[in-house]
């Protein structure tokens, strides 16, 4: 049986995909590892795989100021990097002291998750084993559009786009720089990576895309090694939904869902009371899921979603299994993850985003050319108003609601985990 190690550093919503990935490639019969953070485990564990933690709660940190400083950064790199810094580059020391013991060298093949390319690689180069990197978001260079934590609106200016994916690469270079560097020197026997450059093997490295090309429309200078393969989205067919849940959605209409994944605010009782007014002023039911809040609420001590005061139209749930939820939905409201982006779109209802950073800008900005949902509200200056308005946009507007349900059949056809198994199957043998 050949063994193979998935590398997923990142928040709930980069890890969910590759541990469904994962739980594939057991049923086709791999033994897969997957390496990510430790806050992970219960995730890993209950679809069976092995776990290697790496020490830290990468969601954890999105809760500290300096977490909330990077979720309010919007699209200012500078602001962006230098919160970097405080939070997820600290997690390097714990990265590299887990991947110094030898016996999680002994793999057949690595999977390594896009933009943390920089471990799995270099366990593939002192293994000489295959290595093949994954992505749920676009992050290989192009001159069709800049780096997706990037703004669109210079795109005007000759070389911007290319540009930009230098910028990003070094940038998270730096951050990463000496710690992989001297863990290749004095654990693994290598060579230090030049300053300049380290990414450029990912233009030739064996990649898949786990979205959909109905999306993201393949640009002309990706290079054949690039493979899309459709949504890599989880399915949990033995959960059962709590009877309050059910009883809610039989006694009206869809409702909309308001969910901001992982992402910590600083005040979540003010903002609640934002969603609950919006949902009030444009006439609709609302699901409030508590998660996205909870972090914050901890850090800061403050009462939740789960208050009392919430009126009868208002139901907080603690989580769902989205491949059940969205489907009962009239359109759903979010921060503009990959994962619940990719969810709207299977599920053929319009969305709101309401991004904070990095990719959820872009994810808006597709929803809205694709004519699936009203423009993105930007984090920063979300307004009650604003929001309302859009809400009754996603409810009414006809001739969105129809493209995103034709969206969505498109979508459902896909098989993107099968068609990622069998490319992994041909590039390990």
């Amino acid at each position: 049986m050949k063994h193979l190690t998935i590398l997923a550093l990142g928040s709930r919503g980069d890890v969910f995909p590759n541990v469904v990935l994962g739980a594939a490639l057991r049923q086709a019969g791999f033994r897969v590892r997957v390496i990510t953070f430790e806050n992970f485990a219960p995730l890993v564990n209950q679809f069976g795989l092995d776990f290697a933690a790496v020490p830290g709660d990468a969601e954890a940190l999105l809760a500290s100021g300096s977490g909330l400083a990077l979720l309010e950064s919007g699209q200012n790199v500078l602001k962006q990097v230098r919160a970097l810094r405080q939070t997820f580059w600290k997690l390097t020391d714990g990265i590299t002291t887990l991947l110094s013991l030898p016996h999680l060298w002994q793999t057949d093949g690595i999977i390594n998750q896009l933009p943390g390319g920089l471990y799995g690689r270099s366990l593939a180069e002192k293994q000489q084993i295959p290595l093949i990197n994954v992505a749920v978001i676009p992050m290989l260079r192009t001159n069709t559009f800049p780096m997706v934590a990037f703004p669109s609106w210079p795109a005007f200016l000759p070389g911007y786009n290319a540009l930009t994916y230098r910028l990003a690469e070094q940038l998270v270079w730096s951050g990463f720089r000496q710690s992989v560097n001297q863990w290749r020197q004095n654990v693994l026997g290598l060579g230090k990576r030049p300053f300049h450059g380290s990414f450029a093997a990912l233009s030739h490295t064996p990649t898949l895309l786990g979205f959909s090309p109905h999306i993201v429309p393949r640009p002309v200078d990706w290079r054949p090694n690039v493979h899309y393969t459709g949504y890599w989205l989880p399915d949990e067919p033995n959960w059962t939904p709590p009877d309050a849940l059910v009883h809610f959605l039989a006694a009206g209409p869809p409702p909309i869902l308001v969910s901001f994944g992982s992402m910590a605010v600083r005040n979540p009782q003010r903002l609640t009371a934002l969603v609950v007014r919006a949902a009030q002023l444009a006439g609709q039911r609302l699901i409030l899921q508590s998660g996205w809040a909870r972090l914050g609420q901890a850090r800061l001590g403050q009462a939740g979603l789960g208050q009392p005061d919430l009126p009868s139209t208002v139901f907080a749930l603690d989580y769902a299994p989205y491949r059940w939820l969205f489907p009962r939905l009239a359109a759903v409201v979010h921060h503009g993850g990959s994962g619940t982006t990719s969810f709207g779109f299977w599920a053929g209802i319009p969305a709101i985003l309401t991004p904070f950073l990095f990719d959820q800008f872009y994810w808006g900005q597709r929803i809205q050319a694709l004519g699936v949902g009203p423009a993105p509200i930007p984090q920063k200056s979300l307004t009650a108003e604003k929001l309302a308005a859009a809400i009754v946009t996603a409810v009414t507007n006809q001739p969105m609601r129809q493209k995103a349900a034709v969206l969505g059949e498109k979508i459902r056809q896909e098989d993107g985990v099968a068609t990622a198994v069998r490319l992994i199957q041909q590039i390990v043998g």
